[in-house]
């Protein structure tokens, strides 16, 4: 899901930061698709690898691919992912490296907010998808449901009001539900849904939500490293007072996304 090249591409660090909350959100979203076995599955975005991951343990396919920008994010995928079903290849999400009509499904976690062009992504979707295949995705609710982001730009506006202009929320209002089905209503798909997906995001301790924002990747780690030190540890101690916290110290929070679902129609080309 590397498409903003200056925040993404190191695996790991997006794994501690977020890679691990958004593979539970992989595993809700394939149990509301039901998908039978022997699906050919196309992951866009692909990132680390968790939906590629959660498609090979829960849908039983015949075949996973998973495209991404990011050599980082593609190197890491292959060596956590070894099951023989699954291939991964580098090519941009507006410009799919793939013929038409190949997939019975195609999906993307987590990545048409930082796509330059969705519509072009949304309408490539279509193309490779088989007529009467899946085209499905979901990305987080920046704006209200993400919790560990929302928490975190809402104190660094207190601090920083210029903080605002980098809050996800509002540089993202495709992720919301009228949004993501006019998307996919503009690329034929048809009989279109959307609907929440929310998972708990709990925190061993204050220094396990805060770790992560100290790697770099993303667009908050990237702020927190632009912050001088004083001002990066007064917005550490800030979200210190403002976190909830459990009595054995855990910072217990949810995660929403939206998730889209269509079917594709018959009358599309299949370059």
């Amino acid at each position: 899901m590397a498409y903003e090249r200056d925040l993404w591409g190191a695996g790991d660090a997006y794994e501690a930061y977020v890679g691990r909350w958004s593979r539970h959100v992989a595993e809700v979203f394939l149990r509301r698709l039901e998908p039978p076995a022997g699906l050919r599955w196309l992951d866009v975005g692909c990132g680390t690898g968790a939906l590629t991951a959660s498609v090979l343990a829960t849908t039983d396919p015949a075949s996973v691919v998973g495209v991404d920008t990011a050599q980082g994010f593609l190197a890491g995928a292959r060596a956590r992912i070894t099951d023989g079903r699954a291939n991964f290849l580098a090519g941009e999400a507006g410009a799919l490296p793939l013929s038409g009509h190949g997939f019975d499904a195609v999906v993307s976690g987590l990545v048409l907010n930082f796509v330059p062009d969705p519509r072009r992504a949304v309408a490539e979707f279509a193309r490779v998808c088989r007529p009467g295949g899946v085209v499905a995705a979901y990305v987080w609710d920046y704006a209200g449901g993400m919790a560990m982001m929302r928490r975190f730009w809402d104190a660094a506006a207190i601090l920083d009001p210029a903080a605002a202009e980098l809050d996800q929320g509002q540089r993202f209002p495709l992720c919301a539900p009228e949004p993501l089905a006019q998307l996919w209503a503009e690329a034929g798909l048809e009989r279109v849904t959307v609907w929440a997906i929310d998972v708990p995001t709990v925190f061993a301790d204050f220094d396990d939500y805060w770790e992560p924002f100290l790697g770099g990747q993303g667009v908050a780690p990237k702020y927190v490293a632009s912050l001088p030190e004083q001002r990066r540890h007064a917005l550490r101690d800030l979200l210190r007072t403002r976190l909830p916290a459990g009595p054995d110290g855990s910072i217990p929070l949810a995660a929403r996304a939206w998730a889209v679902r269509g079917v594709a129609g018959a009358d599309r080309p299949g370059g």
